[in-house]
């Protein structure tokens, strides 16, 4: 919302020494962002003064119209002499009224001006446009003025040329200040001085004999006034201080009619919109749209309508989508309009003015269903003052009465569907409480009273809510007011007291762990907002009843594309690596922590979340309610891989990116929390289904399935435009922390007695894995067992088709003593025993004693 200061003096006896950086400074410490005060015509000097055209001499011989003309500027040439000035426009004729800038002054971008020889004459000065003033960005043609100013008066005074203008982003809890009577009021506040409401008019009352209106739908249209001005003169054209006003605050001036409608809505906050009242047919009627209407609006484009859509009718059909743009079949037509259109029609002289309030909800789904955004759709979803409408009509008739030479009709239509003002029992120490400060009755009274409520009451205030301010709904809203406007840099900064000796969680501690851990195995941390949609999930190839497709859904999201909350961190991951492959990175190894979300179960998934309170720490019971009806956030870690894992050199080959790698990251995360993982085969989306690791864990004595890595399926990964053969791997940090428990690190201890190694090559059927194998020769091993390793894996002629050879390497050692040869064989011995049992293994190949 543009301001100008020209205008807010208007209704604030702003002192005369007060700049727009002063105003800016105020309601920037009442809590409005004023982003810029823009100085206009900063840099402009005179002379520049009103000229009449007194002769025009057409030059012919160049290749674009060019005039010569002579210019009656009164004395303010000093000789009274006319100037003899040369000009490209042809919008102006002799006799006109143009604006005229003598030699020696300077324009707007440091543009002196002098008398220069042009076009082969000598032109002193300049016929202005608007665009050269600073005024707008209208290069059409020069400013033709009205007649009756005279040759030689300033045009720097006349045209408000010089102004400073506050650029105001109104958030959306404030849109009484999306109008000139809402940014006065606090400035007023702000400076401790009256107010000059330009809304306090005499209205006369409602009676019969208006316009006839019927309100079907009252849920969404709760008040409609109609007032009539007749006898309306079609020529009468906007005057300067109206249209100046309209171009400061950004719009661009129409025709009377409109520039009062656009006018009134800035000034007083209220939407208004204008009918030719001899196209309307019938009685205005306000109802709901049935599917498959369609109306032109006046910006010229057809729109089929949704039955969502609240319509303004005649007995034709719509003439408009309320609060959000007026047809074009009862649109205010000008001189020249209507001599096109009807022949001999004489223009618009019977105009119907329509102030309605419209539900915002309503007005703003409407406004996002046709992506048609417009002054009145921008204040009515964010709270028109119900009220206001019968002053606004009124400031409509007057200005039409006064400057189109109209008469207001005795007939004032208005109904109205019956409600109460908004009451609120507050507590009159509560914002002292919210803010840490002893404020007292007296200063949150005169708060209360200065933002326009009605108090009453000692100890326990009943404060009624004015009806401009929609936003006040709860006593913590009274007590925002009463701290802004005493001032938020007043309030002492003091610094939480938390209890001592807590430290961080289990589950902080995890977290931070996994990080460097997987930090110092080469991965690099790419975070990425939660938020999804089903392209995503049908990029990974997940079946249409995969419990990661039931997803939160986000009441106003961001992208219409992602309007969910993740159930997997591996399309934010994937969307990474994909994203750097695309700006020339080939070897990448990248992860995430972060919280996926289920939604809740159980009856306290369907109960309202509580409101806390902001006096007090909310109770346990209400932290427990809050939680409950929040989705499940459970803790995840994905790390995804692409490219060469060891790069190539002097000093080897170097080795592709695989499968086991994602798996060995599963492992390191779960060294991390002291867990040691089972690895099985598993088919599982999005991994290739025969290269996809299930990880499981002890979880509370129960194997569970905690997460998944391996290599993405060759769909997925043309789906996505992943990189050949990438890879992924996904876990549950929350179950890895509940099978490691609470695992503090600790030193590792050190033995000063050699170790013996014993490899064992054991042959067995393929499907047997890996991981069950290693399980039972630790079984078997004993208590001497330090670690197992797996060294090699050879499938061929030699052990036999179905099968294969798999090499381990056991290391044994005792905390008291060297290991005897005999000792060392002998737990080997046990080991395949067992590994020979459980696995049906071949008995083993030779091993070799390593000291």
């Amino acid at each position: 919302m543009r301001a100008p200061l020209s205008w807010l003096r208007s209704y604030v006896d702003l002192p005369a020494d007060v700049t727009g950086r002063d105003v800016q400074e105020k309601l920037i410490s009442a809590g409005l962002e004023v982003e810029t005060v823009e100085q206009l015509g900063a840099g402009l000097t005179g002379p520049l003064v009103v000229g009449k055209v007194l002769a025009i001499e057409e030059l012919t011989e160049f290749k674009k119209p060019i005039r010569y003309c002579q210019v009656d500027v009164g004395d303010a040439n000093g000789t009274g002499e006319p100037q003899n000035i040369v000009c490209g426009a042809t919008n102006f004729v002799v006799g006109d009224k143009v604006v005229v800038v003598l030699p020696g002054a300077v324009l707007p971008g440091d543009f002196k001006i002098a008398a220069r020889k042009t076009y082969g004459h000598v032109s002193e000065g300049m016929i202005c446009s608007a665009s050269e003033l600073g005024m707008g960005d209208d290069h059409d043609g020069i400013i033709v003025l009205p007649p009756e100013y005279e040759p030689g008066t300033d045009a720097i005074e006349l045209l408000e040329l010089k102004d400073e203008v506050l650029d105001i982003a109104v958030t959306p809890d404030r849109g009484y200040c999306l109008s000139m009577r809402g940014i006065a009021r606090e400035t007023a506040t702000a400076y401790g001085l009256p107010l000059h409401d330009p809304a306090l008019l005499d209205v006369p009352t409602p009676n019969d004999q208006g316009y006839p209106v019927k309100v079907e739908d009252p849920a969404g249209c709760d008040r409609f006034t109609a007032r009539v001005v007749t006898g309306v003169r079609p020529e009468a054209r906007s005057p300067l201080w109206l249209q100046r006003r309209l171009q400061k605050v950004g719009m661009r001036p129409i025709s009377l009619a409109v520039d009062i409608a656009n006018y009134v809505m800035m000034e007083l906050g209220q939407p208004l919109h204008t009918y030719d009242k001899e196209r309307l047919q019938g009685p205005i009627v306000v109802r709901r749209a049935r599917q498959g209407e369609q109306v032109t609006t006046i910006d010229d484009a057809e729109r089929t309508l949704d039955e969502a859509d609240l319509l303004i009718t005649d007995d034709r059909g719509p003439i408009g989508i309320a609060g959000v743009m007026g047809g074009q079949n009862t649109e205010i037509a000008d001189v020249e309009e209507n001599d096109h259109l009807f022949g001999e029609a004489t223009g618009t002289t019977e105009i119907v003015i329509e102030a309605a309030h419209f539900a915002p909800v309503s007005v703003a789904r409407t406004a996002r269903r046709h992506k048609l955004s417009s002054e009145a759709s921008r204040r009515f979803e964010r709270g028109v003052d119900p009220e206001a409408g019968p002053a606004a009509a009124q400031r409509a008739v007057d200005l039409l009465v006064l400057l189109a030479g109209g008469t207001a009709d005795p007939g004032v239509t208005e109904v109205v569907t019956p409600s109460g003002p908004h009451t609120i029992q507050m507590r009159v120490d509560h914002p002292d409480r919210v803010a840490g400060v002893v404020y007292g009755r007296e200063i949150v009274v005169r708060r209360l009273q200065e933002v326009g409520c009605d108090v009453y009451g000692t100890d326990e205030l009943t404060v009624t809510v004015p009806s401009w301010r929609p936003d006040l709904r709860e006593i913590n809203d009274l007590a925002e007011e009463v701290l802004r406007l005493e001032g938020y840099e007043n309030l002492p900064s003091t610094l939480p007291k938390p209890p001592p000796g807590r430290g961080l969680t289990a589950r902080q501690r995890l977290h931070r762990r996994v990080g460097r851990a997987l930090a110092g195995a080469g991965y690099v941390e790419a975070p990425n907002y939660p938020f999804i949609g089903d392209a995503a999930l049908d990029q990974l190839g997940l079946d249409a009843d995969d419990a990661r497709r039931s997803t939160v859904k986000l009441v106003n999201p961001l992208s219409d594309e992602e309007p969910a909350l993740r159930t997997t961190m591996l399309p934010g991951l994937l969307a990474a690596l994909r994203r750097n492959v695309s700006r020339g990175a080939s070897d990448l190894a990248l992860f995430e922590t972060g919280l996926v979300f289920h939604p809740a179960s159980g009856p306290a998934a369907a109960a309202a979340s509580p409101r806390l309170p902001v006096d007090r720490r909310p109770t346990d019971a209400e932290i427990k309610q809050l939680g409950a009806a929040l989705p499940d956030q459970p803790r995840r870690v994905a790390a995804v891989l692409a490219g060469a894992r060891e790069q190539a050199g002097w000093w080897g080959k170097g080795r592709p990116e695989s499968w086991a790698d994602a798996v060995e990251a599963a492992r390191t995360v779960a060294r991390e929390a002291g867990v040691e993982l089972v690895i099985e085969a598993d088919q599982h989306a999005p991994w290739h289904p025969g290269r996809c690791a299930a990880l499981y864990a002890q979880v509370g004595g129960a194997k569970t399935l905690i997460g998944h890595a391996g290599e993405l399926h060759p769909r997925v990964v043309k789906s996505m435009g992943l990189p050949e053969r990438t890879s992924a791997m996904e876990l549950s940090l929350d179950l890895l922390q509940r099978a490691g428990g609470d695992v503090r690190m600790t030193a590792p201890v050190i033995s000063t007695y050699p170790v013996a190694t014993q490899d064992v090559a054991l042959v067995v059927d393929a499907s047997v894995t890996a991981a069950s194998v290693e399980a039972a020769l630790r079984a078997g091993a004993g208590e001497l067992l330090e670690s197992v390793r797996l060294f090699d894996v050879y499938e061929g002629e030699q052990v036999g088709e179905g099968k294969k050879s798999l090499a381990y390497a056991l290391r044994f050692r005792a905390a008291d003593r060297t290991l005897t040869v005999e000792e060392a064989s002998e737990a080997r011995d046990a080991a395949v025993a067992v590994a020979t049992e459980r696995t049906d293994a071949a008995r083993p190949l030779a091993g070799r004693l390593r000291l």
